[in-house]
């Protein structure tokens, strides 16, 4: 059976001593919760400390994203090897945010063409950690206006081929798969339930075709996109909505608190 996780993206949010007390505030909860795994992915510049902070739990820090090449001239990259220094444990790949694909747009229109992420970088970012035993947090998703031209699925299948392109079902045994309708995340707005197990099933299915039943039985497929403590119990009991990539809710130690206990 395979084990829920909880994964909290606090994005371009807290200072050192809001990240710990935020780590500090969630310590006194999550204990009550160690059928689940759990894992904090602050700003790079917060990793170490929230690992010092959760050392006493089952919680794991992780990373929001990576550079593919362990050093060399790339001002303001962080390498896989910087993050398996730190401790980080899993790392985030290929969010709508990086790909320059908005739910809601807090910035210029004009400065979209900065967040550059596509399928190959995504799948150079992939074979960096899996080579430094770092696993990764795929996500996937579709905009509102892919969703309004019926092309959710072809899309998704998409994203999951370029971002898996020339790996083995060998190098895949920890891979998870989050799926993040774009027009859902930071808008409030949520999937609805069935709707959101339809399209994990098909991302679990669509594994199983290219890899085998090892990988699309055992790899995990998280929903995100607006999950808060009221809806995530509906969304984690579903046969393949094995937990939750949590944005802006992850922020508050309590609300957190409960998406966890939900799982």
């Amino acid at each position: 059976m395979r084990r829920k996780l909880v994964a909290g993206n606090w994005k371009m949010n807290l200072t050192m001593a809001q990240a710990i007390a935020v780590a500090e505030g969630f310590l006194r909860f999550v204990k009550a919760r160690e059928s689940v795994d759990v894992l904090i992915c602050p700003s790079f510049l917060c990793i170490n400390k929230v690992r010092e902070v959760l050392k006493s739990s089952h919680a794991e820090v992780g990373a929001q994203d990576v550079f593919w090449l362990d050093n060399g001239a790339f001002t303001g990259s962080v390498s896989p090897t910087m993050l398996k220094d730190v401790g980080a444990r899993m790392c985030i790949v290929g969010h709508s945010e990086t790909r320059g694909r908005f739910g809601k747009l807090d910035v210029p229109p004009s400065t979209v063409g900065y967040f550059a992420e596509t399928d190959e970088t995504v799948n150079l970012k992939i074979k960096a950690l899996l080579y430094h035993s770092i696993p990764p947090i795929l996500c996937v998703g579709e905009t509102l206006t892919e969703r309004e031209a019926n092309a959710t699925d072809t899309i998704i299948r998409a994203q999951l081929d370029g971002a898996l392109q020339d790996l083995d079902a060998s190098e895949l045994p920890s891979l998870v798969v989050a799926y993040e309708p774009v027009w859902a995340i930071g808008t409030g707005q949520v999937c609805e339930t069935p709707e959101a197990e339809r399209i994990c099933g098909m991302i679990r299915q669509h594994l199983t075709q290219k890899f085998g039943e090892e990988v699309g039985d055992h790899g995990r497929v998280l929903y995100g996109g607006s999950v808060k403590a009221s809806n995530a119990q509906e969304l984690f009991s579903q046969p393949n909505i094995d937990g939750g990539l949590v944005g802006g809710a992850s922020l508050n130690a309590e609300e957190f608190s409960r998406i966890v206990m939900s799982a």
